[in-house]
């Protein structure tokens, strides 16, 4: 059982009804929706906005649709170098987290910060020091979701201070909490220095903590020159038989979230998903 969708605000910014209603017409079934990027009128949202009758109403959008809300994405920078933002986009993540269940949602996913306020690359950011901050702030977020009975999802990223499966195995001892749950994006692992290594960095992350991913991120890159791009799934140079091969033998139906897609290209990667040749 193969479940793909997308990443909601891939198909705009639209009113909810709409936007749910444009991804199903693809066939696709789940989004990881980010409020101020997908939904229109929503592109301010503050702390303190969020409320009850405003989740179940874009939840029931995407009910009505037959699109699941997998996951509500939140990217703050849980290490922000101001320690009075880092407090204000916890509290907003919190927030989330506090209403997730009504948008019929259970899981509110982020990356693991970067020293750098906009989440650019620093190299401090493979520091003890930085990684202290990130459990810190992982772990008040953790205390927020397990009063609600709902999940933090993290997201590991090379340039990141989860950068590796073992720092993601660290974390995930460190704060002993099964509402500390893992979002898998493969690609987001690999950068210029490691991409040939990729079916190994996958195998080490399935080994050290394939019991708790609870998402799928899916996308592809190619190697130019001293970087890598980003590019939709299907045409790059990342291998994805041994993901699938694992997902169909040990995690059947769970959200498998394409990225770096367009409506007009999603045909395309979904054909790749469902038979990666």
């Amino acid at each position: 059982m193969i479940r793909i969708g997308v990443r909601a605000h891939d198909f705009g910014r639209l009113p909810p009804d709409e936007l749910a209603k444009r991804i199903a017409d693809k066939g696709l079934c789940c989004v990881q929706l980010a409020l101020t990027k997908a939904i229109a009128g929503l592109e301010n949202l503050a702390y303190g906005d969020l409320n009850p009758g405003l989740a179940w109403h874009v939840g029931r959008a995407f009910e009505r649709a037959g699109v699941q809300i997998a996951v509500l994405g939140c990217y703050v920078n849980p290490i922000h170098p101001s320690p009075q933002t880092r407090r204000e986009l916890l509290a907003f993540f919190k927030q989330h987290l506090r209403y997730a269940r009504d948008f019929g949602c259970g899981i509110v996913a982020l990356e693991t910060g970067s020293v750098n306020a906009d989440y650019s690359p620093h190299p401090d950011n493979h520091s003890e020091r930085a990684m202290d901050h990130l459990l810190t702030s992982i772990g008040m977020l953790v205390s927020e979701a397990e009063k609600f009975g709902v999940i933090v999802g993290i997201e590991g990223v090379a340039s990141h201070v989860v950068s590796t499966p073992g720092k993601m195995r660290h974390v995930l001892d460190t704060i002993k909490s099964n509402n500390l749950q893992v979002v898998l994006d493969p690609v987001n692992l690999v950068s210029i220095d490691n991409w040939p290594m990729q079916t190994k960095i996958l195998e080490e992350a399935i080994e050290l903590y394939g019991d708790r991913v609870a998402i799928i991120h899916a996308k592809d890159f190619q190697v130019e020159e001293k970087s890598l791009k980003q590019v939709r799934t299907g045409t790059g140079q990342f291998d994805y038989k041994p993901l699938m091969k694992w997902i169909n033998q040990r995690k059947p139906g769970i959200s498998i979230l394409l990225e770096e897609t367009t409506e007009d290209t999603v045909d395309e990667c979904i054909k790749y998903i469902n038979n990666p040749e």
